[in-house]
């Protein structure tokens, strides 16, 4: 399996005492053929797992965390990989992976020997593309792993086993016990997935969501259903819509606009109650604003569209979503909303020279004070807000107007 080779990693295999194994995802994804820039090592060794870890992150001046002191986990950080290695649970490698998730997790390659070792028959479920537990008690243990199964699904494109997915209902309650980073986590994953949706409206059906999102109800799971096809709807029209929606809300958050579009769908549809929600789940402060951005104007744009918004109040609109829009024209459309009603707004948004939806100033606040002999403060916003919307009304159009328009205004005042 070339993606487990020794060569493609980051230290050489005379680091690692024998035997030594790599367990769970690298294993599963080597098998599938699913490769990734970033290499993701999970090694179970029989002895001095952290040892060895220390030694080749000294050698290799990599970064060192020991993740578990009391079950011997520790990680090494490289700049294209991670390593983490483990202490074996129990007197064999067998009694390790009986311990483990879901079978096709359970999988374990020797790269010493070049040997595949499949106690549990994880390589046939991933044939079928299928996920099944190795046991229940195992999911009992750390209830995370109920919620990783469907974010696995929709990852894999598998199916969940029945057995498997009857016995994650039944000890749904459990995830609520389980820290809000760790959930959040791997609803990250989910709302990012290309096959989340489904897997999505599936944990909360099963009732793995109920501790975090007590409030969603069918219609919402319904706009969800909506969202990709709502997606692809708007693309016709605006192409550029797709590379917008991708986008990360920053680049140190991972939560892209279209999944601010989903999750809007599992959260009460009051700002205030919304962000209570968030915050108990560890959201940022750029996910809650955002999120609480698109649920507060999403009624206005329903209701009001071009035809019966003034220009003023497109202006306003514009201001007050920023950068939300494409995820509010997402929500709106998959709750109803004809593409062809939103058109007109979405053509000022993707034309950026368009007055209304990006204006340009005429003139600096420092141009109205020196030119006014004003003094800075609230004044001087609300007179660049009037100079702009007199220049989208086309009543101004350079910043001498501007600026004897500005002294129009201050006289009037």
């Amino acid at each position: 399996m070339l993606a487990l080779a020794p060569e493609n990693w980051p230290f050489g295999i005379e680091w690692l005492p024998q035997p030594a194994y790599i367990v769970g995802g690298a294993v599963r994804d080597a098998l599938l053929g699913r490769r990734s820039e970033y290499l993701d090592l999970d090694f179970v060794l029989p002895t001095e797992a952290v040892q060895t870890a220390r030694k080749i992150a000294s050698y290799y001046k990599a970064g060192f965390v020991l993740l578990d002191a009391e079950r011997q986990i520790a990680r090494v950080v490289f700049p294209q990989a991670t390593a983490d290695f483990a202490l074996q649970e129990g007197a064999t490698l067998e009694t390790d992976l009986n311990r483990r998730d879901y079978t096709i997790n359970a999988i374990a390659y020797n790269p010493h020997t070049e040997e595949l070792i499949d106690p549990l028959q994880g390589y046939t479920d991933l044939q079928a593309g299928v996920i099944k537990m190795v046991a229940p008690e195992n999911l009992q243990d750390d209830p995370l792993r109920l919620l990783r199964a469907y974010r696995q699904a929709a990852q894999l494109n598998f199916a969940i086993e029945p057995a498997t997915q009857a016995v994650i209902r039944l000890l749904a309650p459990l995830l609520g016990a389980i820290s809000a980073e760790r959930v959040l986590a791997e609803l990250r994953y989910l709302l990012k997935a290309p096959q989340g949706i489904p897997w999505l409206i599936a944990a909360v059906e099963d009732g793995l969501l109920c501790a975090w999102f007590p409030s969603t109800n069918s219609a919402q799971l319904a706009t969800l259903a909506a969202i990709d096809s709502a997606v692809d709807l708007l693309v016709e029209y605006h192409p550029q819509l797709l590379l917008e929606l991708s986008r990360t809300l920053r680049d140190t958050i991972a939560t892209s606009w279209l999944g601010i579009a989903k999750l809007v769908n599992l959260l009460p549809p009051e700002p205030e109650a919304a962000s209570e929600q968030m915050l108990r789940l560890t959201y940022s402060r750029a996910e809650i604003r955002a999120v609480t951005t698109a649920i507060a104007y999403l009624p206005q744009l329903q209701k009001n569209t071009t035809a019966q918004m003034s220009l003023s109040e497109q202006y306003f609109f514009f201001q007050g979503v920023g950068a939300v829009f494409p995820t509010l024209v997402v929500l709106a459309v998959a709750l109803g909303t004809p593409v062809e009603v939103l058109a007109p707004l979405s053509d000022r948004y993707f034309n950026p020279e368009d007055p209304v939806a990006h204006p340009t100033g005429l003139v600096t606040g420092k141009d109205l004070m020196d030119y006014l002999h004003i003094p800075a403060g609230p004044q001087v916003g609300k007179l660049i807000t009037a100079i702009q919307l007199a220049h989208i009304e086309g009543k101004i159009s350079t910043t001498a107007e501007a600026l004897k328009f500005s002294a129009q205004v201050l006289d009037t005042q």
